[in-house]
């Protein structure tokens, strides 16, 4: 019995390391999205941490600053939904059949 507990304990250990290395790679990785057809782009680290907005000038309208708002919007929660998507495939592999809910 004491055996099946230490083998338990090194593949919980293996494991943890694994999610731990696969989580730095998440937040090392670079996310993009762009709203308005290119006219406005937003970058972030898989850490959900914005690194750059650019804006083309063409859309900026003096007159008309409420789409220009949409768009960083649109883009910015498409950058976060992209960074979701790609943390909860990527750490939903070590919690399979664990039946944790809510881990990650």
């Amino acid at each position: 019995m004491k055996g099946n507990m230490n083998n338990m304990m090194k593949q919980m250990q293996k494991m943890q390391k694994k999610m731990m290395k696969a989580q730095d790679e998440l937040h090392e990785m670079s996310f993009e999205a762009t709203a308005g057809g290119g006219m406005v782009t937003v970058r972030a680290n898989g850490k959900k941490e914005i690194v750059d907005v650019e804006i083309k000038e063409e859309v900026v309208d003096p007159d008309d600053i409420e789409m220009l708002q949409d768009l960083i919007l649109a883009a910015t929660n498409d950058v976060l939904n992209q960074i979701d998507e790609k943390t909860n495939a990527t750490m939903g592999q070590f919690t399979k059949g664990l039946n944790m809910p809510g881990m990650f």
